[in-house]
């Protein structure tokens, strides 16, 4: 988010909609993080989220970003899944279809 445009927060908001919308409940940094705090005060905030989260869901050009890096190593020490959205979004779309198969 750091050196982005308004933090990257549209992106941020766009993204937690889509998944809002498939039915999953999220925790978006660009809620939880008031904007004014510092880098170290967010990146608490984002960690112990971490901590109750089931997955990371990561953005275009998350790599870039010192802060995401962290996020993404610390999820995976956790043994959590990390997906680039595009391929969560996919995999719930192919998760449907079947779901809906299964009822023809």
């Amino acid at each position: 988010m750091t050196g982005l445009p308004d933090y990257n927060r549209a992106a941020f908001h766009a993204a937690a909609a889509r998944i809002r919308a498939a039915g999953h409940e999220v925790l978006n940094p660009a809620e939880l993080c008031p904007p004014g705090i510092s880098w170290e005060e967010a990146m608490a905030i984002d960690l112990a989220a971490l901590d109750t989260a089931e997955g990371v869901i990561t953005l275009p050009g998350w790599e870039r970003s010192r802060g995401a890096r962290i996020e993404v190593q610390r999820a995976r020490q956790q043994g959590l899944p990390v997906h680039a959205l595009r391929h969560w979004l996919q995999m719930r779309h192919d998760a449907r279809s079947a779901q809906e198969l299964e009822y023809d």
